[in-house]
């Protein structure tokens, strides 16, 4: 079902853009697309410097991705400063290198909207006051009308990607269930790693086994309850995690489903025997195919966090990599680039974390991101 929210004016509908991101954008440039007078969501994009070479590449990026949604034919655009409003507006570079961008594309530049420090305004009013108008004219109106998870629209873009935090003693069970799995491990199947418990945990040994069936061990993830994970899950997840190949396998399982996992396992298997690897599921990793259950990837990317939190911090680039590359799935590249980079800060060379940052440089984003469901509009 669709939501139809109307604006009534300009203030009014500043009020209603945070509720289509699901924050509050600061140092942002937000992009409205729409068809037919009507909304098709939201994108946010950085600020850019005032230089020309840097807004016209701007410009370009962001028509660009306005250009993949289906059915867009015209934009708004909100620039969101932390700029004094002053008797020159700030924003008109950006303004002025959108519009130029547009002509070329087919799809009208309706506004520019511009909320600075200490006032708001359209670049297009004739009748700006100096100053611009009072930001007490953006009131928050109509979320009656908005779905219940589109209504809360506090902090920024960088809000929620803060690892959940846990004390001492929980992490230092995860270790311990971290070590019996590694004697396990060796124990089982000769696999070494690292230092091992003095004694062989039977849940260890259990766990251990789980491994035996990959996909059945990541789909009873998703319906694990990430705050109230037990050591050995944690462990179990950590050490799967932190290991490229059954990482993609949980990955691609993550963005379709079981069968999905059970291709990508074999497959692995058939790689690393010198087969090529199958490019409908390479295709997945890179954000192209069916359009993943954003449920799933909001589970797996709760249970990525908690195992981020709780292994050690040389464990941690692995699922810090996986929460990188659940977020860029769902379109979040702030909270992408946030995790990718925390990762790299402890493994500088670690290869997922460095492809999702050159996504998020790139400005790349997955294509089924464009890709709307009816009544679901872009959110990026």
């Amino acid at each position: 079902m669709t939501t139809i929210v109307k604006a009534a004016g300009a203030a009014d509908f500043l009020a209603l853009v945070p509720h289509l991101l699901g924050y509050t954008a600061v140092r942002s440039v937000v992009l409205v697309p729409m068809q037919a007078g009507r909304s098709l969501g939201a994108m946010r994009l950085d600020l850019p410097a005032d230089d020309t070479p840097t807004v016209d590449a701007f410009a370009s990026t962001a028509l660009g991705l306005l250009c993949r949604i289906p059915g867009a034919d015209a934009f708004l655009a909100v620039v969101y400063t932390d700029a004094s409003f002053g008797s020159a507006p700030p924003g008109r570079e950006v303004a002025s290198a959108l519009r130029r961008q547009a002509s070329s594309t087919g799809l009208a530049l309706v506004d520019t909207l511009v909320v600075a420090a200490d006032g708001w305004g359209s670049l297009d009013d004739a009748a700006l006051p100096p100053g611009g108008r009072p930001l007490s004219e953006i009131v928050t109106r109509h979320t009656d009308a908005l779905p219940e998870t589109a209504r809360d629209c506090a902090g920024d873009q960088g809000s929620g990607a803060v690892l959940p935090t846990h004390s001492a003693a929980d992490r230092r069970r995860v270790g311990a269930a971290l070590r019996s799995l590694r004697t396990s491990l060796e124990l089982l199947c000769g696999i070494p790693g690292g230092p091992r418990a003095e004694r062989v945990d039977p849940a260890a040994l259990e766990a251990a086994c789980e491994l035996d069936d990959l996909p059945r061990l990541f789909e009873r993830a998703l319906a694990w309850d990430p705050e109230d994970l037990a050591p050995m899950d944690v462990a179990l997840l950590g050490w799967c995690l932190s290991r490229p190949s059954l990482r993609d396998i949980a990955l691609v399982q993550w963005a379709g489903d079981i069968v999905d996992g059970e291709d990508a396992m074999t497959a692995q298997h058939r790689w690393e025997e010198g087969e090529d690897y199958p490019p409908d599921l390479a295709a997945v990793m890179w954000g192209e195919g069916d359009r993943p259950d954003a449920a799933r990837l909001e589970r797996a990317l709760a249970l990525g966090r908690q195992v981020a939190a709780l292994v050690s911090r040389r464990q941690r680039p692995g699922p810090l990599a996986v929460c990188a590359w659940l977020s860029w799935a769902l379109g979040r590249s702030t909270h992408a680039e946030r995790y990718a980079q925390l990762g790299q800060e402890i493994d500088p060379e670690h290869g997922l974390c460095d492809i999702v940052r050159s996504f998020v440089a790139a400005g790349h984003l997955p294509d089924w991101v464009f890709r709307r469901r009816p009544g679901i509009p872009v959110r990026t």
